[in-house]
């Protein structure tokens, strides 16, 4: 298959896969198991998928002062703080809200990428961002937006998600990966999320295992899988096809995650929902990066 028919479906797989990661994400917090719970087995499945595709390409972890500093960082910022804040914010908002909050994470990478001087300011580019929160507020103001107007004060919880995500994302740009291969990388960044996160299970006496397997269970692994493998995906279309097409998935993600939480969850979004999605994209389009600068996800 050429690269023309080629990348188009890559972008569209991550675009369906990280839009399908909302509503499964809040359909395994109906296991009863707390947002750290939720957060350790997450990374365990990480491990083992992205364990098995470098076992694969015989590549294994790398341990140089430089990567353990990779892997300790990006495991906080990009799986264990925003692990929590997405299980907590999941479980209590909608699911088709969370798929809008996840493209803010073009909209704060701008403004830390201005403060450590690796972007100019572009006045375009102000414009998407003040976009961005005028999306946000769309959902948090108007009464028909959220089912319940107590929802209201989880939203700046789930706005942590985006906005680690998005310091993770400035920290490889600056500091790049440490020799690593993406693959590689995140593999490491999962095993040391395991361990960082597992004396806080031991010692807080939670002791949740995804067995027997029900729907929160089932929706747990998958979700974890696609989120393992899509990462890797993501690295390999921003390689071939270069990151400001790569990053053209944040649309996809947000329509297929709204779509996938009716289907899923059968939710209704009202029609200023669906006009913050609008303005929010909107934004993000005018926020999206150069060519140089790569967004990460993890």
């Amino acid at each position: 298959m050429t690269g023309r028919w080629l990348f188009p479906l890559t972008l569209l797989w991550l675009g369906v896969g990280w839009g399908a990661t909302q509503p499964l994400g809040k359909i395994a917090t109906q296991s009863g198991a707390s947002a750290l719970e939720l957060t350790f087995w997450q990374a365990v499945v990480c491990t083992v998928v992205l364990g098995a595709i470098s076992l694969a390409r015989g590549r294994g972890l790398v341990f140089t002062p430089r990567a353990l500093t990779f892997y300790v960082v990006v495991a906080v910022l990009g799986t264990l703080l925003p692990g929590l804040t997405f299980y907590i914010s999941a479980e209590r908002l909608p699911s088709g809200i969370m798929s809008i909050i996840i493209s803010t994470i073009p909209l704060m990478a701008f403004p830390l990428a201005l403060a450590v001087g690796m972007e100019r300011f572009d006045a375009i580019r102000l414009l998407g961002l003040l976009l961005g929160l005028a999306a946000v507020a769309l959902i948090a103001l108007p009464s028909t937006s959220l089912p319940d107007p107590g929802m209201i004060g989880f939203l700046p919880l789930a706005l942590c998600g985006p906005l680690l995500y998005a310091l993770e994302a400035t920290f490889v740009a600056r500091f790049g990966t440490a020799g690593m291969d993406a693959v590689q990388a995140m593999f490491g960044v999962s095993v040391v999320a395991v361990l960082l996160i597992l004396p806080h299970m031991l010692m807080g006496g939670e002791r949740y295992v995804p067995w027997p397997m029900g729907r929160p269970e089932w929706a747990l692994i998958l979700s974890s899988a696609l989120h393992g493998l899509l990462y890797a995906t993501y690295v390999w279309l921003a390689a071939r096809a270069g990151s400001v097409f790569a990053s053209q998935s944040s649309y996809l993600v947000t329509g297929a995650g709204m779509i996938w939480a009716m289907l899923l969850l059968g939710e209704r979004p009202s029609v200023t929902v669906w006009l913050a999605v609008a303005v929010m994209l909107a934004g993000v389009a005018l926020v999206q990066p150069r060519e140089r600068t790569k967004t990460v996800r993890t």
